[in-house]
């Protein structure tokens, strides 16, 4: 490699490494703005002045302030700001591979547990928003189907290792699957009730561990 190509790559990778950073800036300090002052009455000129940047380039990296939301719930579903999808971390490969049903089902709750505190806050903006702007509403709805089609695909899982109740389809016990492990329940517990983390996560692998295992 040529000194000139070796430069003219190293520059790329600068240049890409400090947009990420930036971008990773406007998210985190855009989901403190959204968690404490809520959707409607954050702008992206606070986001923009809080991350640093100009307005231009919250612009250039989100489009809009849905976006931006957007982008701040799925960094906090996933615990980071690499580009692999829920369903292609490692710890889904774990549940997949696990042969015991049992064990592969836990191995799903507790990283649920780790996700939904992670996104308890902000979710809690993504649904007051719903409630009155149409783009969030509709956000709210393709998150819930995102959901399902994550759980549908662990209790099929559960199913090919014949873990399930053999009165259970695997739609009905996605149905269980998705009410009980919800972001709904898990704050009613916590947030409300003042449950733990740790103890909701053993009352809930309890609870589904009879409900729909063999």
């Amino acid at each position: 490699m040529s000194e000139g190509v070796k430069h003219t790559t190293e520059s790329g990778t600068r240049r890409a490494q400090q947009a990420r950073a930036t971008r990773r800036r406007i998210i985190d300090q855009a989901a403190k703005l959204f968690i404490e002052q809520g959707y409607a009455a954050t702008t992206l000129n606070q986001i923009s002045t809080a991350a640093g940047v100009a307005v231009q380039t919250v612009y250039f990296h989100f489009r809009n302030k849905a976006t931006v939301l957007k982008e701040v719930v799925d960094v906090a579903a996933v615990g980071d700001d690499e580009p692999v999808p829920v369903m292609d971390r490692p710890w889904v490969r774990r549940v997949r591979k696990e042969p015991d049903g049992r064990r592969a089902l836990a191995i799903y709750l507790r990283n649920a547990r780790a996700i939904f505190e992670r996104i308890a806050p902000i979710m809690k903006t993504v649904r007051d928003a719903a409630g009155s702007d149409p783009e969030m509403a509709a956000q709210w709805q393709t998150n819930r189907k995102q959901t399902y089609t994550a759980q549908r695909t662990v209790v099929q899982w559960l199913g090919d290792k014949h873990a399930l109740r053999p009165e259970l389809t695997v739609d009905r016990a996605t149905d269980i699957v998705s009410c009980l492990v919800s972001i709904e329940v898990y704050q009613l517990f916590t947030a409300e009730r003042g449950w733990t983390p740790a103890q909701w996560e053993r009352w809930i692998k309890d609870t589904l561990t009879a409900a729909i295992c063999r």
